[in-house]
């Protein structure tokens, strides 16, 4: 009996929290909290309102074993007519005092990172989006094959109210 009780508030706050303006949403698990450089991360998405302006997210879980202030990342836009767009960015993770950004209860932080903002999706096709990380340790050449502490990274697309 006290068991339904507990569902009437996650299921009202379900109601709140959901955002009218999302049309894209999924998450890639990493294999035991770490993401290998060799191995991107990618999604793919069709039917957007080809007349409608979204802004792009990049989602990234990490908990406590996360050992940088910053994350790197290289990003591949393909629409369906081929043509890549390509950037390397760059997110603060956590501040100088070395508390995580994000929100979160215990360990686990969710960063929601500006990917693109105002994008117009002109062509009806599959899109394709690629995320690699970029990490290296100061002074080092070569990047940090097995980035420990992401958890999930993910992409979401909303139309843009402005």
């Amino acid at each position: 009996m006290h068991n339904k009780w507990f569902f009437v508030p996650v299921f009202i706050l379900g109601l709140i929290s959901c955002n009218d303006n999302l049309v894209f949403s999924d998450y890639k698990a990493m294999e035991n909290g770490k993401w290998n450089m060799d191995s991107p991360v990618d999604f793919q998405f069709t039917e957007l309102d080809t007349a409608m302006a979204h802004n792009m997210f990049i989602n990234i879980r990490n908990d406590n074993s996360y050992q940088f202030s910053n994350l790197f990342l290289i990003t591949e836009l393909e629409h369906p007519d081929g043509n890549t767009f390509r950037d390397t960015l760059e997110y603060k993770m956590a501040e100088p005092s070395g508390e995580w950004l994000g929100k979160g209860f215990g360990s686990v932080k969710e960063n929601k990172l500006w990917f693109q903002e105002k994008v117009v999706f002109p062509d009806s096709g599959v899109y394709r989006v690629s995320i690699s990380h970029a990490m290296r340790k100061n002074g080092n050449v070569e990047g940090v094959h097995l980035l420990e502490g992401i958890i999930d990274v993910g992409l979401e697309i909303e139309k843009s109210t402005q």
